[in-house]
């Protein structure tokens, strides 16, 4: 068995979560599992993934469908709990062993938009086992987080081509 390492995926480019989830899937086809926690992403129709499980398993524990910045204070307090939630379970599956990949997605978001500390997240990355695999994606640098990292990958557009649809 190899041991586990933990990637990253940042950067203003698109397809860090494909990315992120196509790993999953190569991990699912090999027999092994994988775990998706979502962060920030909102009420997007995740349906499609389900069809994933049991091997590739997905969790989301923001609630609210609106943007963070639109919503109110208590809203927003309620918000935050979910996120805290969605990170206690990421590391509790990490302690327990429960997946063989972790995909933290949009994980690296949070401490911008003030949900989370980078402490929190290295508290997480700090419960992997030997041998399991984690990626995070996101837009932000975290640089204590960046230290930890095995594979970091700056994804970055170099030709947008904007289409007006009509």
């Amino acid at each position: 068995m190899d041991k586990g390492i933990i990637q990253i995926y940042y950067g203003e480019g698109q397809g860090k979560t494909s990315a992120a989830l196509g790993n999953a899937i190569r991990k699912a086809s090999n027999g092994q599992s994988a775990y998706v926690v979502q962060f920030m992403k909102g009420q997007l129709d995740t349906e499609y993934l389900t069809r994933l499980e049991p091997e590739v398993k997905v969790f989301r524990f923001e609630r609210c469908s609106e943007g963070f910045d639109a919503l109110d204070e208590a809203e927003k307090q309620e918000q935050k709990q979910n996120i805290q939630n969605g990170l206690n379970f990421a590391k509790k599956a990490l302690v327990t062993g429960q997946c063989d990949m972790l995909v933290l997605d949009e994980v690296l978001g949070l401490v911008k938009e003030g949900m989370a500390t980078e402490d929190q997240i290295l508290e997480v990355l700090q419960a992997k086992s030997l041998y399991t695999d984690v990626i995070l994606t996101g837009r932000d640098s975290l640089p204590r987080v960046f230290d930890m990292a095995d594979n970091i990958l700056n994804i970055v557009p170099e030709k947008v081509r904007t289409v007006d649809i009509y």
